[in-house]
């Protein structure tokens, strides 16, 4: 039972109150701070590999840089030295080859030759050479200037094979699909990078003071494995990267590798890949230097890239540096394990300890609970029987014990006045039912006659006004008739229209003491075709057909005659045709049939007016021939359907209804087969 006057309330179990505030700090807050705390560690760890992968590539571009510096002091100083110039002014050309053949030995460079301004080489190494001096190259135009100049420029391979067909093909490489790269056409990579250096030397002539010329040497960077090998040595000391982890270094001619220490497998340099698509983007074509994981021919690499300018300012190639991000990643997932499985550990020791206080409260509040709601169901003896008093919980317990005590013995008393009251009252409401019932029945019977009444004594009253006039009319054109005597031809057509329209009239009375009295006005009837009767209602409501775009659908099959007043089943169809145009305001299809049909074994014809309309609900469909009752506000009296169903119920017939929202209305008539 429930206490009277008290609403029930939703309620919730103070165990999982207690849960959340006794494990909301463990198993919520703690692993959403540890969380927080991984995200921020990941992002430092990124950026503390991004900043060591920076560092490498500047330790790899000093060394590029002091290449460059070395080579171009090497030829400068060796242009100004006295051992160069005395064999330079002897003009013998073997002992300058052989000067600058040991001098290239020394000095590591993979070319050494002496040119003037016109192209004439007066000494080269490798002796063969046929080098050719393009003053066009910034390097070579400094140096015939007066000045020296390092930079890097990319030779054709036509100009490595003058110099030397074995730079020629040391410059050759296979061009070895890679995934992520810039489609290309191309099959290998003929040209070479080479560090170029141009130092200004006068050379001598016969009875002339010399001419500019240039001493010019380099160094073919493709495949220049102890060029990549010493970067990589530098930059990844042994002990510097993490166990499993490896560090490389490689030199880009365009996108292309020309040298490298990454490996494409065991044993083979990945010579003659191709960076990806998104570096080349960044590097080559934006000029910016990429810091950020990269995917290095077969694994990913936390990597730094960096453009190379060539001495006319173009970007021809990148420096990369790298290191595996597999072992960095694998510390990140093992660090982050380590951390579940910590937290995992010391929820599975602290939650059962939080449990078990938890429990120690939640199970003398439950056991209240569980007894307030065994009092409410009915169960007055229900107590919650905690003996021992330990703590404010079970002091709260043994008071409400006592309550309940109180409150059992008032319950006795309260009932035994509640069946007595109970008994009273049902006697008087049964009473009272009974006396509401005939008297809602008997205000609907008075409140139908008075409306009722009230149209019969309008209509007879109307009938009464009119017909006076009508037979005054009548009367004195008769009297007229006669006085004219042959002269009435002369308004012969006129006469005739004034007895029509009084006919008109009389009509139209008629109909209303039909509507008001129609089983003393009822008319004569007549056989009738349904087909024809149909076919002169169209007429009647064609400004409405005229109004909206409705399709109208004849059936006539019927064969049998039915015997009714035709003004009165005109009035019937032209009420539910206007009903249904109604119903379809822009646009529907109105289907009009009649047909023979036996009702009830009893032949007969069924008149079937559908629409496509809006439909009526249940609702309105219960109410739709009770009189006065309309949907149509403004527009109806409610009258209209109520004595169709009238005049139709007259004949012997029926008139039923369906519809559904949204789908359309179905009037049926049936009217029995004339005699």
């Amino acid at each position: 039972m429930q206490w009277p006057g008290r609403r029930t309330k939703r309620t919730r179990s103070v165990r999982f109150k207690l849960l959340a505030i006794a494990l909301l700090p463990t198993l919520v807050i703690l692993p959403l701070l540890l969380g927080v705390m991984m995200v921020r560690w990941n992002s430092k760890f990124d950026a503390l590999l991004t900043s060591k992968v920076n560092g490498d590539l500047t330790i790899a571009h000093q060394y590029f840089t002091h290449i460059l510096e070395t080579t171009g002091e090497q030829i400068e100083a060796l242009g100004q030295s006295v051992t160069f110039r005395d064999v330079l002014a002897s003009g013998d050309r073997t002992r300058i080859d052989d000067l600058l053949a040991t001098k290239q030995a020394e000095l590591g460079l993979d070319f050494l030759y002496i040119a003037n301004r016109q192209g004439i080489v007066s000494g080269a190494a490798p002796r063969q050479a046929t080098p050719r001096l393009d003053a066009d190259w910034p390097v070579i135009a400094t140096a015939l200037s007066g000045a020296s100049l390092t930079g890097v420029d990319i030779f054709d391979n036509a100009d490595l094979a003058a110099i030397s067909p074995g730079l020629a093909a040391r410059a050759r490489l296979d061009l070895v699909p890679t995934p992520n790269a810039v489609p290309t056409t191309r099959d290998a990579e003929t040209r070479g990078m080479v560090v170029h250096s141009a130092s200004h030397v006068s050379l001598p002539m016969i009875g002339a003071e010399g001419i500019d010329g240039a001493l010019v040497g380099g160094i073919l960077l493709n495949q220049n494995l102890v060029f990549i090998d010493t970067i990589n040595d530098l930059v990844y000391r042994q002990g510097s990267l993490p166990e499993g982890s490896q560090g490389t270094a490689t030199l880009f001619l365009d996108d292309v590798r020309v040298s490298t220490n990454v490996r494409l497998f065991e044993g083979r340099r990945a010579l003659g890949t191709r960076v990806s698509a998104a570096v080349r983007q960044n590097v080559l074509e934006d000029g910016k230097v990429w810091l950020d994981s990269a995917f290095v021919v077969n694994d990913w690499y936390i990597s730094a890239y960096e453009p190379i300018t060539d001495s006319f300012g173009k970007r021809v190639g990148m420096l990369y540096v790298g290191f595996l991000e597999a072992p960095f990643a694998q510390t990140k997932y093992e660090s982050l394990l380590i951390i579940i499985a910590a937290f995992l550990f010391v929820a599975t020791l602290s939650v059962p300890i939080f449990l078990r206080w938890a429990r120690g409260i939640f199970k003398p509040l439950e056991r209240m609970t569980q007894t307030i709601a065994r009092v409410e169901s009915g169960d007055f003896g229900a107590r919650t029987n905690i003996d021992q008093v330990q703590d404010e919980i079970s002091l709260v317990a043994e008071h409400l014990d006592d309550l309940l005590d109180q409150v059992q013995e008032r319950d006795k008393r309260l009932r035994a006045w509640n069946e007595e009251l109970n008994a009273r009252v049902d006697a008087r409401t049964s009473e009272l039912r009974e006396a509401n019932r005939q008297l809602e029945a008997t205000t609907k019977q008075l409140i139908m006659s008075e409306k009722l009444a009230a149209i019969g004594e309008i209509t007879a009253g109307v009938a009464h006004e009119i017909n006076n006039p009508v037979a005054v009319l009548q009367g004195n054109l008769d009297v007229v008739r006669d006085l004219l005597g042959e002269n009435v031809r002369l308004a012969e057509t006129e006469f005739r229209l004034i007895d029509e329209q009084v006919s008109r009239i009389n009509l139209i009375v008629t109909k209303l003491l039909q509507f008001a009295k129609p089983e003393e006005y009822a008319g004569f009837v007549e056989r009738h075709s349904p087909g024809e009767v149909i076919g002169d209602c169209l007429p009647l409501v064609q400004h409405l057909l005229n109004k909206a775009d409705i399709e109208v659908s004849r059936e006539s099959l019927a064969t049998r005659l039915i015997l009714m007043n035709r003004t009165e089943l005109q009035q019937v169809l032209v009420n539910l045709m206007v009903n249904a145009l109604h119903a379809m305001p822009g646009s529907g299809t109105l289907t009009l049939v009649d047909e023979d049909f036996d009702q009830k074994g009893k032949p007969g014809i069924r008149i079937s007016i559908r629409d496509t309309g809006t439909g009526m609900s249940p609702e309105i469909l219960g109410r739709i021939f009770d009189p006065f009752y309309t949907t149509k506000r403004r527009e109806g009296t409610g009258l209209g359907l109520s004595i169709s169903k009238t005049l139709i119920d007259r004949q012997g017939g029926t008139m039923t209804v369906e519809s559904e929202p949204g789908k359309g209305t179905l009037f049926t008539i049936w009217l029995p087969e004339a005699d």
